[in-house]
């Protein structure tokens, strides 16, 4: 895995996806200035997360304006981005995450695996990985929840995923965090396990704003695979950046030490 890696933290204006796309094409040029070679922005990017009853209207086919408009902005800025969108296909809804290359083509398009709650009343599930050969490696899509499951994230590396892109929005509400401390910090601390028990990288882009009685945790970040955050971002907008460029033979040498893929023992966890 070699190269440079941006990660953008940002607000969304809900149900309007003008102003979303005006600020992602924003934060992608700081990017590019930066010397990115891909930006990850987070869930629902375009559209904002709680559209449920709009979904006719905000849903778009997978060559639909929003889209088209995203290409662009990849193309325009020569590097690689992926984004959460909402998309229609077949007559249903999906959670969906892009990832277009510097020249605008698409690379792939990825339906959220595992939804959340009234997730489940909205949109129809993804039933497939998906990981993309890019010029910095490979990448596997993911979106939100599905970071919280190990075995969904060791199938992606199974697959030869070196780098994990994880579009995100971790909320909260009043009770979640003070009765039970669900937070920034927590949510991080779960992309740091992740990168760990994969001796991979994880680029996890979260939102921040308020919608619909909910925060949006922010906290997003860039971890190594020993779990070390090589970027990260607290609350408010911004945008990080890390290289994911290692001599192989440190990788190879901490890969020596942690063994934890050899080391699992499935056959017990049955």
């Amino acid at each position: 895995m070699r190269g440079r890696v941006a990660i953008v933290q940002m607000d969304c204006v809900l149900g309007e996806t003008r102003p979303n796309l005006e600020k992602i094409g924003h934060f992608a040029e700081a990017a590019g200035r930066l010397g990115a070679d891909l930006v990850v922005f987070p869930e629902c990017a375009t559209t904002g997360y709680f559209i449920a009853d709009r979904l006719s209207e905000l849903a778009e086919p997978p060559d639909g304006p929003s889209l088209r408009a995203l290409a662009a902005i990849a193309g325009a800025n020569q590097l690689s981005l992926a984004a959460g969108v909402v998309t229609a296909e077949g007559g249903r809804y999906f959670d969906s995450q892009v990832l277009f290359g510097p020249d605008g083509k698409r690379l792939a398009l990825y339906h959220k695996v595992h939804l959340f709650s009234a997730e489940r009343d909205a949109f129809a599930a993804g039933d497939q990985p998906v990981v993309a050969e890019t010029a910095l490696g490979t990448i596997g899509l993911s979106v939100c929840y599905d970071l919280i499951f190990g075995d969904y994230m060791q199938r992606l590396v199974g697959l030869g995923t070196e780098l994990i892109i994880n579009s995100t929005n971790w909320i909260a509400d009043a009770y979640q965090r003070e009765v039970w401390g669900w937070s920034g910090p927590i949510i991080q601390g779960l992309a740091a396990t992740r990168a760990l028990e994969n001796v991979a990288f994880v680029a996890m882009a979260n939102r921040v704003g308020h919608e619909v009685g909910f925060d949006s945790l922010g906290h997003s970040c860039i971890a190594g695979p020993s779990g070390k955050l090589l970027a990260s971002i607290a609350m408010g907008e911004g945008i990080a950046v890390a290289d994911l460029g290692l001599p192989q033979e440190d990788l190879e040498r901490w890969r020596s030490i942690a063994t934890y893929r050899r080391d699992r023992r499935p056959d017990i966890y049955r």
